[in-house]
């Protein structure tokens, strides 16, 4: 990781390299190379101030929350201010927020939650997307083979769902719209408010999985007309193992885990007092200046974008050039495979990815990217990068030309390819 000379002054680097795990520092320093990481839509490293937040509640403050006696009663008031600032950075109330895991739980309480309420007033039809994240997806998919209905969304060429689809696609059977604020793989984001106002007009819930946008984007739930949104904290500088979900006042949802009273006797088990701590922190530092951090790492995009358009032929951009988050590129190369070039671009130091990290162990091509209408062997050779407030311009002109050499030297042993410039030679 270098350390930028033209940017915004950073709130963190990583920790020294004491803190890491025996073994660890051999593999950060990759043979000699500092690594530039550009998978920030993957996870990113706690910062500093999350850190230091998080530790009295390892080893001073440990009580149970639910505690009478002093210890417990401590932990709990750390507890509310955390609620109490995730909610002011959605425009909430604290009471509206409940603390989760992580993004996918928060996603499948919300749409498992609602669609078992809503079917008790007779309505089983869900409206999603096709691009939706797994956690959505996967959930969406259960509860069809319970009965519930539920409708895929096309999100075309742009990889953007058109309102007036979803309006024609509500039926008297909808009971709950999900559709996520941006795309994890091309970073794409909805119309948000629009979606959200059809739906509040036909009486529908609208829930959205924010994961990837909460601290890149404003979010004001209110205006956008959010009944629930799914957030996770390790997404922006917090901890893993935490996160949030919003659920506004009066929408009623089942309890996703029974036992105890916690969460207002919504979701049982022992708080996770330290990573709500960070959590709270985290979202509090991600959302302090949200637009000097998005012209910045637009900046960085639209530079990176450019140049690997310019030195890598037949390679083209995912999703809108412009309505999208200011730190994801998703670019396609013809006739590369992706793994290849992530283990090669690794080599040199460069992580990226080539899709969603929950999907990283399977060898179908994204659904993402065939959803916007990619065909099997385009989506294979996708690369996605996304940026942070670490990485330099001069990381871009890095990375570009990493991949220019990468892509070079997997097509050179295309078969493919080879066939390709023989058949344009040809003509």
């Amino acid at each position: 990781m270098r350390i930028p000379t033209d940017r915004p002054q950073m709130r963190f680097l990583f920790p020294h390299k004491k803190h890491y795990p025996k073994g660890t520092d051999k593999a950060m320093e990759n043979n000699g190379k500092k690594i530039i990481y550009a998978d920030n839509a993957a996870t990113t490293a706690v910062s500093p101030a999350v850190l230091e937040a998080m530790l009295p509640y390892y080893t001073e403050c440990y009580g149970n929350p639910s505690s009478l006696y002093a210890l417990g009663t401590a932990a709990k008031k750390p507890l509310e201010e955390a609620r109490a600032k995730v909610a002011k950075c959605l425009g909430a109330e604290p009471n509206e927020i409940y603390f989760t895991s992580c993004g996918s739980e928060s996603d499948n309480w919300a749409i498992k939650g609602a669609a078992h309420k809503m079917l008790k007033k007779g309505k089983n039809h869900i409206i999603t997307s096709k691009f939706e994240h797994h956690a959505v997806l996967h959930t969406c998919a259960a509860l069809e083979k319970e009965g519930f209905e539920v409708t895929y969304l096309d999100v075309h060429e742009n990889g953007i769902v058109v309102p007036e689809e979803l309006e024609a696609a509500i039926t008297d059977k909808t009971g709950l719209v999900t559709i996520m604020y941006a795309n994890n793989e091309i970073g794409t984001i909805m119309p948000i408010r629009e979606i959200g106002e059809i739906a509040h007009e036909a009486g529908v819930i609208f829930h959205t999985d924010a994961v990837q946008a909460v601290g890149m984007v404003p979010i004001d739930v209110t205006k956008d007309h959010i009944d629930m949104l799914s957030m996770t904290g390790h997404k922006f500088h917090g901890p893993k193992g935490s996160g949030a979900l919003y659920v506004r006042s009066g929408v009623k949802l089942t309890s996703f885990i029974t036992g105890g009273a916690q969460e207002r006797n919504r979701r049982a088990g022992t708080e996770n007092v330290p990573g709500i701590v960070g959590l709270g922190k985290a979202i509090e530092l991600a959302t302090a200046d949200i637009p000097k951090k998005a012209a910045y790492l637009t900046r960085l995009r639209d530079t990176y974008i450019k140049r690997v358009l310019e030195l890598v032929p037949y390679a083209w951009l995912n999703g809108d050039p412009v309505n999208r988050l200011p730190g994801n590129a998703n670019i396609s190369f013809s006739f590369i495979e992706g793994e290849g070039l992530l283990l090669f671009l690794d080599m040199k130091g460069i992580s990226a990815s080539s899709g969603s990290a929950c999907t990283s162990g399977s060898l179908d091509p994204s659904h993402v990217l065939l959803a916007i209408g990619l065909k099997h062997e385009e989506a294979h050779g996708s690369l996605r990068t996304t940026f942070d407030m670490e990485n330099t311009i001069e990381d871009m002109e890095t990375i570009a030309q990493a991949v220019k050499e990468t892509v070079e030297r997997l097509r050179g042993m295309s078969p493919l390819y080879e066939k390709f410039l023989k058949e344009q030679a040809a003509k």
